[in-house]
């Protein structure tokens, strides 16, 4: 199962290890995390205007 298009917001739980990115939109330098499933998603960079996280790579691509 794939969470691509879902967002999480920070202190949520982790569904999929992965890199997400702000759903900002400005591709700021830290606009990624790497984070593992069942962790807790850190804050959102300082700087960024985006409210969540939302998957762009998964660990593991699914079929």
């Amino acid at each position: 199962m794939s969470d691509q298009g879902q967002t999480f917001h920070p202190g949520e739980t982790v569904p999929q290890s992965g890199i997400y990115e702000c759903d900002c939109g400005n591709s700021h330098r830290w606009s990624t995390s790497t984070n593992v499933k069942n962790h807790t998603f850190p804050p959102l960079p300082e700087d960024c205007s985006g409210r969540a996280w939302a998957l762009k790579d998964p660990a593991h691509p699914t079929e």
